[in-house]
């Protein structure tokens, strides 16, 4: 099993406050011979819905010595856990989890709001402090 980022915790405490239940921690999925864990999947109910909403979360901390590394291995990861999901669950969304001050300081640059919304990536910002989801962005 592969090591657990330094928010990992953080965002599985958010999602309970935000009233999400986890069902898995981490998401394990196999596709031939390969094997990957998706930080957390999680379920909640939506009065309206029968079956409610299922997501998955992978979280990242963007620690590294270089910011763009960060990003580039993180949007590699989330659309190879994308393709997975189509395959595997189609019916859970993926977001990833960011802490609050990268998405202040980093992702509201030019290229990089730019390469989000061209690969579609779904956003979950949230407050290591609180524990708490900020935002989602679809």
């Amino acid at each position: 099993m592969p090591s657990l980022d330094i928010f990992h915790e953080t965002v599985g405490n958010a999602l309970d406050k935000d009233g999400w239940t986890i069902t898995n921690n981490p998401l394990f999925l196999r596709m031939g011979a390969d094997s990957f864990y998706i930080d957390f999947a999680a379920e909640k109910m939506i009065a309206a819905e029968k079956q409610g909403r299922k997501i998955a979360v992978e979280v990242k901390s963007f620690v590294g010595v270089s910011f763009a590394t960060d990003f580039h291995l993180a949007v590699g990861q989330y659309m190879n856990y994308r393709l997975l999901l189509a395959e595997k669950e189609a019916e859970r969304a993926l977001y990833l989890a960011i802490p609050l001050d990268i998405y202040t300081s980093f992702l509201k640059r030019e290229f990089v709001r730019k390469a989000i919304q061209q690969h579609g990536l779904r956003l979950l910002v949230f407050d290591p402090q609180k524990e708490e989801i900020l935002e989602w962005y679809e």
